[in-house]
């Protein structure tokens, strides 16, 4: 049976799961959640309405990164985004969480700040979220000073969640130019094909994004 994948093209942590169902070439059908009988469905299953979520036969997967280790198991391909090397696979597993909670996490609290009636804005928590930018982004241009990818030379999961994070990151705080590492890893990330066909798929949409215009670099 097909996977099914509710999601939305703009949505990062949709694109994260995207990013590796192409990496991997693994058939799904796209659920798209401004569907309102899709997003039914999605409610039924998860009530917290939050997305994507995997549908696989009777089996529901929450959480983004839950779903890409749950298709390697379940829907193998020569690609493997987890290292078999339990020592390798940590790496990664730490840098996936690096990339959700250090990069993601302040870069959705200032874009959803934005969104909010002026009066019920958290310009203190707005702050704090931006100081733990350009720390993360300081620690991370560090760690890749002699890495391609974020745990080391080959493609994994922990890339296909940096790809929208750090896209969405440069169009909410910038990274500084003097992280070069940084910037040159987005850049490789951008030209990914993968994650190409996702900033493709997810461009009609740019104008959802309500901290100003979305360009490509």
């Amino acid at each position: 049976m097909t996977p099914l994948l509710y999601a939305h093209p703009f949505s990062s942590y949709c694109q994260k799961v995207l990013v590796a169902l192409y990496e991997a070439g693994t058939p799904f059908e796209l659920r798209r959640i401004d569907d309102e009988a899709h997003m039914a469905e999605l409610a039924a299953r998860w009530p917290l309405r939050r997305f994507p979520i995997l549908v696989d036969g009777e089996r529901t997967v929450l959480e983004a990164s839950t779903i890409i280790e749950h298709l390697q198991l379940h829907h193998p391909s020569p690609v493997r985004l987890i290292p078999e090397d339990p020592v390798a696979a940590l790496e990664v597993r730490m840098m996936d969480r690096v990339f959700d909670n250090y990069v993601s996490t302040p870069q959705q609290k200032c874009t959803f700040d934005a969104i909010r009636p002026a009066e019920a804005r958290d310009a203190h928590g707005v702050a704090e979220a931006r100081a733990m930018l350009e720390t993360i982004y300081a620690w991370l241009d560090a760690r890749l000073a002699d890495r391609t990818w974020a745990a080391g030379e080959t493609f994994s999961l922990a890339d296909c969640g940096a790809a929208p994070f750090l896209f969405y990151a440069q169009w909410t705080h910038a990274i500084p130019e003097r992280h070069a590492h940084l910037r040159a890893y987005r850049r490789r990330l951008m030209n990914r094909p993968s994650f190409a066909r996702v900033l493709e798929e997810a461009r009609p949409y740019r104008s959802f994004f309500p901290l100003g215009k979305i360009e490509d670099e």
